[in-house]
């Protein structure tokens, strides 16, 4: 099999592409042909060492695929080789992988593997933050940063889904045009307007709900157009800087921040993670969700894809196909 190979921690110029052996199955596990492997935020940060999990050298990127079975482990009873799936793992950026059973979904017969593979980690992050922690109401106002981005797009999506009135704010005209034909209602261009000044006029009453991938001085300018009891929940720092919370606006307005590590849910709650991605695969049916991969690139390509991301110059996701 040939896979994107990590040895040391560094830039994307620093990973190469060779023929490795292939992965050893164990018990309640899949062996998947993959087809294609969407990349997030969380892949750049991991191959230079910034990310929360820290794997052994040598390791292989990528958190998400989808593709075929090739082979199932002993006990594994509701998936079968042939099968078209999608599936969580650690090892995506590779012409093959192998991934707990229970981390894989069969995929619909009219979602495309490009489709699916841009499916698990945006919309499950965004799914958990929007009804496990902020637990979003319908008619509610969602402020989503980054609105155009893997994560950000989603939020819009969701938000629409469940109800609320959803303000998209991104960095340039294109990546709001995006986020409008997603379902965006409002849009504000925090490159070219004052943040907080103009949430404040669409909502002068405050947001109910922020959705930030971005941290930094966004951040900073959301807190301070929050409603009553509003609820921010934070998702990353993708503009580099962790911004600090004055707790004294967290007092006057009764205002929450609330983390969301979705990777967690796969050790500490993997019941809740597979239900929610079953609700949203119950979305994407209804026609509420239709992912956006805005560069679909052979493996190959593989350091291009990367400098696509970090360089915050794709919207929606960014995919790796193997043939």
């Amino acid at each position: 099999m040939r896979a994107v190979l990590c040895k040391s921690f560094g830039p994307p110029e620093t990973l190469s592409l060779e023929e490795v052996l292939d992965l050893p199955l164990g018990p309640g596990q899949v062996r998947i042909d993959v087809k294609a492997a969407a990349m997030n935020f969380a892949d750049t940060l991991i191959i230079e060492g910034k990310y929360q999990e820290k794997p052994p050298f040598p390791f292989i990127p990528g958190m998400e695929c989808a593709g075929t079975v090739a082979e199932v482990g002993e006990g594994v009873r509701h998936l079968k080789p042939g099968m078209r799936v999608m599936a969580l793992t650690r090892g995506a950026f590779a012409t093959q992988t192998v991934a707990d059973a229970a981390a894989v979904l069969p995929i619909p017969d009219q979602m495309g593997f490009a489709e699916a593979a841009s499916f698990p980690v945006a919309y499950g992050t965004s799914h958990l933050a929007l009804t496990d922690r902020a637990n979003l109401k319908p008619g509610e106002t969602l402020l989503v940063l980054g609105a155009s981005g893997g994560v950000g797009l989603t939020a819009v999506e969701i938000g629409k889904a469940m109800g609320a009135r959803v303000i998209a704010a991104a960095s340039s005209a294109e990546k709001l045009d995006v986020a409008k034909a997603h379902g965006a209602d409002d849009l504000v261009n925090y490159a070219t307007e004052d943040l907080r000044a103009r949430v404040k006029e669409l909502a002068p009453k405050g947001v109910d709900v922020v959705f930030d991938p971005v941290g930094g001085d966004v951040f900073d300018a959301a807190l301070r157009c929050m409603a009553w009891e509003g609820r921010m929940v934070v998702i990353g720092f993708a503009a580099g800087r962790i911004p600090q919370v004055p707790a004294n606006l967290l007092l006057v307005k009764n205002i929450a921040v609330l983390g969301l590590f979705w990777g967690a849910y796969r050790q500490n709650n993997p019941q809740r993670l597979g239900q929610s991605l079953m609700e949203l695969l119950g979305m994407w049916s209804k026609g509420q969700l239709k992912p956006h991969v805005s560069h679909s690139l052979p493996l190959e390509r593989y350091a291009e894809a990367f400098e696509l991301l970090s360089g915050r110059r794709s919207t929606g996701k960014v995919v790796l196909t193997m043939e």
